[in-house]
């Protein structure tokens, strides 16, 4: 992490805004990360949209190792002078990148990588994976894909769909060289291809399979399910580990506000289940946003049971409380397939 000073964030905070404007009209319509008006829902609803209505069979989830950390600055400073020809810019983007960090009286620079948390910090990796990845991959869709591509990219976190597993090894070895070229490495135990899509479970079934596998992106588990008529129907669930990390942090505040009044528990857990549920509740995930409500009233009653040896509070009791506290489990988010036809529509170049 690399905090900046004030002056510095205030600086960052024009040149950003700068930059954003010069490179909107460049940035891909698969790019998603970090971007106005592009949110994490808009990837989500594209990948979706992208694997329900197009011939996907398998999935190359990526994991670029330590993304921030091992991009090139010398690389980076070569990608901005392609496109900007302002050297005050690039001087200033220089000096950020050389700023260094001072940890305990020791000043030390780091000659790869950007850092986390510098406002500047996201539009620069978004600038480094265009030219390193998105360009190279549309182009290696036009010229060697036999079959068809989707992608998604958010920061560094990438979903490639392919309809032929051929193309899908092939671009996989590719990828893997582009990146080595640019100081980029793929993790080699979560980058996997799994067989997914519309016809993974009868094509695996045939072949005396199981399920097909699951893969995470942006905080959700993707699955092929079914629909009440039997058809194909992509189901996204919120991921386990993150709920019980939120669940542990709830956990903790709560024994921190064991010994306040119940309402005023109440309204701060009113709003961090609201706040789970703003970003949680997309179709298909309802039970999962109501198991989350279920294990937040479990604790509370735990924290209220601990305030006295004589207690009273019965389960009938904490689901009145729950009740007038916390919201119930309801979606939220369209279909991502009505979303993304009013904020993508077809005719726009970056769809």
């Amino acid at each position: 992490m690399g905090i900046a000073a004030l002056e510095d964030k205030i600086v960052q905070r024009a040149v950003v805004a700068v930059l954003n404007a010069i490179y909107e009209e460049d940035f891909l319509g698969c790019s998603y990360g970090f971007r106005p008006k592009r949110s994490q829902h808009d990837a989500l609803d594209a990948l979706v949209v992208g694997i329900s209505q197009t011939p996907v069979n398998w999935i190359l989830d990526t994991d670029i190792r330590n993304f921030f950390g091992s991009l090139s600055q010398e690389w980076l400073v070569r990608f901005l002078e392609h496109r900007i020809g302002d050297k005050r810019i690039l001087r200033l983007v220089h000096k950020w990148l050389k700023a260094g960090v001072l940890e305990e009286g020791e000043w030390s620079v780091e000659e790869a990588g950007t850092p986390q948390g510098a406002v500047a910090s996201p539009l620069l990796a978004n600038v480094y994976l265009h030219y390193v990845f998105d360009l190279w991959a549309a182009q290696w869709r036009r010229r060697e894909a036999t079959g068809n591509v989707i992608m998604v990219r958010y920061a560094d976190d990438i979903v490639v769909g392919f309809q032929h597993e051929a193309d899908a090894r092939r671009f996989w070895e590719a990828m893997r060289g582009r990146l080595a070229q640019y100081a980029l490495t793929l993790h080699p135990d979560k980058t996997r291809l799994l067989e997914f899509g519309r016809h993974a479970r009868a094509n695996r079934a045939q072949r005396g399979l199981g399920k097909p596998e699951t893969f995470t992106f942006l905080g959700f588990t993707f699955i092929c399910g079914q629909s009440r008529r039997g058809a194909f129907l992509l189901q996204r669930k919120s991921r386990s580990d993150r709920m019980r990390a939120k669940l542990k942090e709830i956990k903790a505040q709560l024994r921190k506000r064991m010994h306040e009044p119940i309402p005023v528990q109440g309204r701060w857990l009113k709003q961090v289940v609201t706040g789970y549920f703003a970003y949680h509740a997309v179709p298909t995930n309802v039970r999962a946003l109501g198991a989350f409500r279920y294990h937040v009233t479990v604790l509370w009653r735990r924290t209220l049971r601990r305030r006295s040896q004589k207690d009273h509070m019965t389960w009938e009791r904490i689901a009145k409380i729950a009740a007038a506290w916390l919201p119930p489990p309801k979606i939220q988010h369209p279909w991502p397939d009505q979303r993304f036809a009013v904020k993508h529509p077809r005719w726009e170049p970056s769809a």
